[in-house]
């Protein structure tokens, strides 16, 4: 870690969750332009960079998840893979909630659909909607249902 002593741990904060929603904006955003491309992915990265320094364990998943889904959406497997990877293993790591292991498992399933690994993404679909069967609250329920219906059609959850 870089000594800044102008980044506080609450800039960290600040920063990393303006960060992760610029990205979402981008994200739900059609007919993005190359710029907007690129200023997404450095988004989602320095998103992740912020929870970092400051974050606990569940920030640091969601911050994988979501460079994950930022590279699926371009068709870049190979960084999809590998933050869709890094985040089950935090969720691993951290005994982290259904919720965040359930996304775990949709993002290695958009990340191997994108690879071209389609029984990959039909197991790790599956895994997902199991995990998610078990989620209480239903926020965090619809929230997985909506990503899962976007790689499959409706969802069951």
């Amino acid at each position: 870690m870089v000594e800044d002593e102008g980044i506080t741990p609450e800039l960290h904060r600040r920063l990393a969750a303006a960060l992760f929603n610029e990205t979402w904006a981008l994200l739900d955003k059609p007919d993005r332009a190359i710029e907007e491309d690129d200023r997404m992915v450095h988004a989602a990265h320095a998103s992740r960079y912020h929870w970092g320094e400051v974050g606990p364990p569940v920030n640091l998943a969601r911050g994988e998840w979501q460079i994950a889904r930022v590279y699926s959406t371009l068709g870049r497997a190979e960084p999809t893979l590998h933050h869709a990877q890094r985040c089950l293993d935090l969720c691993t790591q951290h005994a982290l909630g259904d919720f965040d292991l359930a996304c775990a498992h949709e993002a290695l399933a958009r990340a191997h659909g994108v690879a071209g690994h389609s029984d990959q993404a039909t197991q790790h679909l599956a895994r997902a909607r199991e995990i998610g069967e078990g989620i209480e609250d239903e926020e965090d329920r619809r929230i997985l249902s909506t990503d899962l219906a976007d790689l499959s059609g409706p969802s069951d959850l």
